[in-house]
């Protein structure tokens, strides 16, 4: 198994919230619960990668 870097996990999540802020485009909470999940390595890039294709997959359905 890789090598989990949490400190970069949590600087992208911190440069990827701040880009979106300044574009104006925040992320929904839910995105931002997934993110924080998978900066704590609950999760791997795989399954927050799934998790969000399913769940814009699911929104654009209904």
């Amino acid at each position: 198994m890789q090598s989990v870097d949490l400190k970069k996990r949590r600087r992208a999540v911190k440069i990827a919230n701040a880009v979106n802020s300044i574009e104006d485009v925040p992320a929904s909470e839910s995105s931002k619960l997934l993110s924080d999940r998978w900066s704590n390595g609950e999760i791997t890039t795989e399954q927050m990668k799934t998790e969000l294709l399913v769940k814009y997959k699911t929104s654009i359905v209904q």
